[in-house]
C-alpha cells in the first residue's frame, strides 16, 4: 500500500469497528437484530424445535366436518387444511425464507457488484454495454419480472431462488457503478495506475475494499424484498411448490378458509412482514452507521 493510498483509505473509509457495539444502542436496529437471531435459530433448530412432523397429516388435526383446528393445547398455532400442524409447518418455513434470503440476495449482490465495479471502472464500450443492459432490466417491473421467469422454469426452491437474484441486482448494480466512478478519479487510484497497476489489481485490490459498507447495506436491505418476493411467487403458486412449507404458499393452500380459519392466513402474514421489517430496520441502522456523510467522511 502506498503512502497517498493508506491516507485516502484513512479518509474515505467509513470506521468499520464496533458496528455491533453501536447497533445495540439503537432501540429499533437492537430489535431486527434480535428478531433476526431468533429466526435463525428457530430455522436452524428446527428438527428438535418442531413438535410434529411438518409432512405428517392427523386425523385428529381436523374437526368433525373436516375444517382445520383452531388453536389450543395440541396444536399451538392450530392445523391447516389437510390436518397439518401449523407451527410446525412455520418453523421449517422458516429455513425456506432464509436460504432464498441469502442465496438469491448474495448470488444478486455477487452479479451487482461486479457489474458495477466493472462499469465504473472500465468506462468505454464495457461501460455502454453493461449499463445499458441494467437499464434494460430496470425497466421491467421485477414482481413481472419474476413472474414471467419463475413460470418459464419448473418452480423449486433453487429455482426461485436463482430467478430472485436475476431481478434484484440492478439496483445494487447502479450504486455500485456510481459510487466505483467516483472512487476511479481519486488520487490514490490515479497512482496505482501510474506504476503500472492492472485493472483487476485496481478493481478488487483497491476499489472493492472502500466499497465494503455500500454493500452490506444495501445486501442487508435486499434480503427484505427477497423475503417478500419469494413470499408472493410462492403465494400466486410459482415459487416454492407444496408440499414444501414456505410462508407464501401456507397461506396459498389456506386461503379458502379465510373466513372461516383465519389464522391459517394471519399467523404466516405476520411472520413474513415481521422478518421483513427485521432486515429493513438492521440496513437501515446500518446505513446510518456506515454512511460516510453521517460519519464526517468526504
Amino acid at each position: 500500500m502506498t503512502v497517498l493510498e493508506a491516507d485516502v483509505r484513512g479518509i474515505a473509509a467509513p470506521p468499520t469497528r464496533g458496528i455491533l457495539a453501536r447497533l445495540v444502542r439503537r432501540p429499533l436496529a437492537l430489535f431486527g437484530l434480535v428478531l433476526i437471531g431468533l429466526v435463525v435459530v428457530v430455522a436452524l433448530g428446527a428438527p428438535w424445535i418442531a413438535p410434529y412432523d411438518p409432512y405428517e397429516q392427523f386425523f385428529e388435526g381436523l374437526s368433525l366436518e373436516g375444517a382445520p383446528l383452531p388453536p389450543d393445547g395440541t396444536f399451538w398455532f392450530g392445523t391447516d387444511l389437510v390436518g397439518r400442524d401449523l407451527f410446525s409447518r412455520l418453523i421449517y418455513g422458516a429455513q425456506t425464507s432464509l436460504i432464498i434470503g441469502v442465496v438469491a440476495n448474495g448470488i444478486a449482490v455477487l452479479i451487482g457488484a461486479s457489474v458495477g465495479i466493472a462499469a465504473g471502472y472500465l468506462r468505454g464500450r464495457t461501460e455502454i454495454v453493461l449499463m445499458r443492459f441494467t437499464d434494460l432490466m430496470m425497466a421491467f417491473p421485477a414482481l413481472l419480472l419474476a413472474i414471467v421467469l419463475a413460470a418459464t422454469f419448473r418452480p423449486s426452491l433453487w429455482i426461485v431462488a436463482m430467478v430472485i437474484a436475476m431481478v434484484n441486482w440492478v439496483q445494487i448494480a447502479r450504486i455500485i457503478y456510481t459510487e466505483t466512478r467516483s472512487l476511479a478519479e481519486r488520487d490514490f487510484i490515479e497512482a496505482e495506475r501510474a506504476m503500472g497497476a492492472g485493472a483487476l489489481r485496481i478493481m478488487f485490490r483497491h476499489i472493492l475494499p472502500h466499497l465494503v459498507s455500500t454493500i452490506i447495506v444495501w445486501g442487508t436491505l435486499g434480503i427484505a424484498t427477497t423475503v417478500l418476493l419469494e413470499a408472493t411467487l410462492s403465494f400466486l403458486g410459482i415459487g416454492v411448490q407444496p408440499p414444501v412449507p414456505s410462508w407464501g404458499n401456507i397461506i396459498f393452500e389456506n386461503q379458502t378458509y379465510f373466513s372461516s380459519a383465519p389464522w391459517l392466513v394471519f399467523i404466516p402474514g405476520i411472520a413474513i412482514l415481521a422478518l421483513a421489517l427485521a432486515f429493513n430496520l438492521l440496513g437501515e441502522a446500518l446505513r446510518d452507521i456506515l454512511d460516510p456523510t453521517q460519519q464526517g467522511y468526504h
